[in-house]
């Protein structure tokens, strides 16, 4: 299981006896199809900032374009040059990152980013496909392969979005500047987001992130061909928008939850306020419409 744990929704789901077990989507997962604009192979390079075609709204701050990074993330009001992954704890400004590592595509892969729709709805897309580690000497040593989608939902109320992170092939974590040796080990890559602040509640980190291993095929959180989901509501991620179970499953469980672990079987004495919010945004599931995780080509706009 790997998504993000909100308390709210947690405990929501603790009361009501559910859990939030979900099963590996084995599908490729990643979107394809769309109209895309290609980063330069220039190391640590950024997009200049890019409209979405709709506005977000990132724990209560609203932004229309956002900034493609090649190390792996999305932010917002500034580009992000980094490429040795701290905890979204330390962001300077907030960011959305799929796989925040060391991307080297100066001799394979290749990063793209673009607009269309799915399932109607205006999104955003930045993908990362066969991308290497650096330094990747020979160019086919390791490749990941990942995307971010940005869903609009202003249907529900200007600003909330869903969120997707897409994976296919995870073979690398890190690289060699961030103390890897053949894009393991070393400072690891991080995924999950945050608002730029290290403030409690302020950004959410995917089990596994840092550790070596993890993320990879056998790993505790093993990514590949997997999709994590989540929802913004009013600034804040506040649902874990579970994916039908007739059509395959998604990925949904756990995750660091602004710099705390949150059980999802024992409540923090303190988060019971937050219970009450979630069991409210599970009635409001009702009327959001769930995210397709089978294979699914997105039709386009330039």
């Amino acid at each position: 299981m790997k998504a993000f744990r909100d308390g709210r929704a947690i405990l929501a789901f603790a009361l009501l006896g559910i859990g939030l077990g979900g099963n590996l989507v084995h599908a490729e997962p990643i979107r394809s199809g769309y109209a895309s604009t290609t980063l330069p192979t220039i190391d640590d390079t950024s997009s200049p900032a890019v409209d979405l075609g709709f506005s977000v709204k990132i724990y209560g701050q609203e932004f229309s374009q956002v900034y493609v990074n090649e190390n792996g993330n999305l932010t917002f009001g500034a580009p992000l040059a980094q490429f040795t992954p701290t905890p979204l704890s330390s962001a300077t400004t907030p960011i959305l990152a799929p796989f925040f590592a060391d991307v080297d595509v100066s001799l394979a892969g290749q990063i793209t980013y673009g607009t269309g729709t799915v399932e109607g709805r205006p999104a955003f897309f930045a993908t990362w496909t066969d991308v290497g580690y650096y330094a990747t000497i020979d160019g086919a040593d390791k490749r990941n392969d990942f995307q971010v989608v940005i869903i609009d939902r202003s249907d529900l109320s200007v600003g909330e979005f869903d969120l997707e992170f897409n994976y296919g092939v995870i073979e690398w974590e890190s690289g060699d500047f961030s103390g890897g040796a053949d894009g393991l080990g070393g400072t690891t890559a991080r995924v999950g987001f945050g608002s730029g602040s290290s403030d409690s509640g302020q950004w959410m980190e995917l089990d596994g992130s840092g550790l070596a291993g993890a993320l990879l095929s056998g790993g505790a959180n093993d990514l590949n061909q997997s999709t994590i989901r989540y929802s913004f509501e009013n600034g804040l991620p506040v649902l874990v928008r579970n994916p039908d179970p007739d059509t395959g499953g998604g990925n949904n469980g756990g995750g660091n939850h602004g710099g705390d672990p949150v059980s999802p079987e024992v409540p923090e004495p303190a988060s019971w306020a937050l219970a009450a919010m979630g069991v409210i945004a599970l009635f409001r599931w009702k009327r959001l419409s769930l995210l397709n995780p089978t294979p699914r080509p997105a039709s386009t706009t330039d």
